[in-house]
This record gives C-alpha cells, sequence and structure tokens, in this order.
C-alpha cells in the first residue's frame, strides 16, 4: 500500500554566541539537517528562502534584536562587467580552473590554514584542524565541486562549491594571501558568474551581505544583485537603503518563521 507524507525537517535553533560580522552582536540560527534521499530537494528548496548550507546542515540567521544578515545571490540576467571587474579578468587570466569531486587533499588544507592566518586569524574557524578541514570539504549530501584554481603549478585559491536546481552556490572560498594584489576573490565570483552561464543557471548564490560589515560589504559591487528580505528576493539597487539597527521586533519569532517555510513537495512513502 502506498500513502503520501509530507516531509516534514525538524527545525532547531542555535545558542546565541559572538557575531562574527558586526562587533557586540550576538548572533543565533535556525537549522535543519541536510540527509536521506530528499537531501538535494531540500537544499534546493530552502537555498531559494535564503539558507546556506554546511557540511550535512542548512541554516539561516535567525538573531533576536538584529537582521542585518541578509542572503544574496546575483541575477545573471541583470550581471553587467563593470570596468574594474574587467580589469580583473585580464589580471587573472593565467589561472588555470580545475572541477573536482569534494575530496580534501594537504595542499588545499595548507592553503586554508595560509588564508585564515593571514585574514581571519581571529575568527571561528582559525582553530579547524585538518579532519575538520577534510569533514568541512567532503561531507555533502548534495551536487558539491572543489574548484581549484592555479597559478602554473601552485594552488592559488579555491571554492566549495553546490549545484542546486537554480544556480550555483559558493559555500566558502578561499586563497593564498601572497596574490591579494589580484583580487582574486572577486575574480572567483566573477570566473562562478562564467560558470553558471555556461551551464544556463540563473543564478550565483553568494552567501550573506551584511550592511555595516566590511568583510561583506564588497558583495554590493557586483551588478544584478538581490536580497532575501521579508521573505522575498528583491533587488539590492540601492544598498544604503539597508541598515544595521537593532531592533527587537526585526525578526519574526521561530514558529512564525518555521510555518511560513515552502518544503518540498510530499513523496511517495511505502508502507
Amino acid at each position: 500500500m502506498r500513502h503520501t507524507l509530507p516531509i516534514a525537517p525538524q527545525f532547531y535553533v542555535t545558542a546565541p554566541q559572538p557575531c562574527p560580522y558586526l562587533n557586540g552582536r550576538q548572533e543565533r540560527k535556525l537549522f535543519t539537517a541536510l540527509q536521506g534521499d530528499d537531501a538535494q530537494r531540500l537544499n534546493d528548496t530552502l537555498s531559494q528562502q535564503g539558507f546556506r548550507r554546511s557540511q550535512n546542515v542548512l541554516y539561516r540567521p535567525s538573531c533576536s534584536d538584529c537582521s542585518a544578515c541578509l542572503s544574496a545571490r546575483i541575477d545573471l540576467s541583470k550581471f553587467e562587467l563593470s570596468k574594474s571587474q574587467k580589469r580583473v579578468l585580464k589580471r587573472n587570466r593565467d589561472l588555470i580552473r580545475k572541477a573536482n569531486s569534494p575530496w580534501a587533499t594537504e595542499d588545499q588544507y595548507e592553503l586554508f590554514r595560509k588564508y585564515l592566518n593571514a585574514r581571519h586569524a581571529t575568527g571561528g574557524m582559525a582553530d579547524m584542524d585538518v579532519f575538520e578541514f577534510a569533514a568541512m570539504i567532503e561531507e555533502t549530501p548534495i551536487r558539491t565541486r572543489v574548484v581549484e584554481y592555479n597559478i602554473g603549478n601552485d594552488l592559488a585559491a579555491v571554492s566549495l562549491t553546490d549545484l542546486i536546481e537554480d544556480g550555483l552556490s559558493m559555500v566558502y572560498s578561499f586563497y593564498d594571501p601572497m596574490v591579494a594584489n589580484r583580487s582574486i576573490g572577486t575574480y572567483l565570483i566573477l570566473d562562478h558568474v562564467a560558470l553558471a552561464k555556461e551551464a544556463n543557471l540563473p543564478y550565483l548564490y553568494l552567501g550573506y551581505w551584511v550592511p555595516g560589515s566590511s568583510k561583506m560589504g564588497y558583495k554590493a559591487r557586483f551588478s544584478g544583485l538581490e536580497i532575501y528580505f521579508q521573505g522575498m528576493w528583491q533587488s539590492l539597487s540601492n544598498p544604503t537603503e539597508f541598515n544595521a539597527d537593532l531592533h527587537p521586533l526585526n525578526t519574526e519569532p521561530i514558529a512564525e518563521q518555521v510555518a511560513n517555510l515552502t518544503l518540498p513537495d510530499s513523496k511517495p512513502v511505502r508502507g
């Protein structure tokens, strides 16, 4: 006998901890496990509602009195290269790209440590050891690639990238701080724009844009940028319209957030 039951993932909330983007703030995340036969569909559906993947978990900021973190993506139909971005492409035309299955290597970890020590020495990932790094790369239940960029024989940059229903999602990127003068972080995004267009995908998901955070401000420089705000994707035509002010009514109660989520369609269950 066959029945149809809704997919009903369980959602949880993390304990408050220091915000990595805005000093003096506390962050909290709404999250659910990403597992089982429907992991890809769940990831596709929740990514379109502002969630991000970290290994086998999907999460979205749910801070009690702050709503500064906004999921961002580029609408590729509206993307146009700026003059400075054209220069970045020219400056990095010698990079050699190779997309691999999600498998961690010693060269990747060595580059990762260089990047953290130079750019995020006090961040939440600063103490990540080689086993935790391997888990970040390899523990994925969905379609994922490790995109490596070489200068000659030397590994210069890496992007952990998910393939989702309507685009590419850049989960985490890092690069050699010695080649920072190439604007290589910008180049990785531009090259992923090209990859998504080649695959006829409409969007490139970039993670979170945070007004007031110098770490995330660069994302507003990409044309066609959209943010997930008030339950929908909206064009970020004027970044100054958004701020990071604290307010106790900025965030809906957790129960309302979960109730308003769209989940994948029902599936047949054998019984």
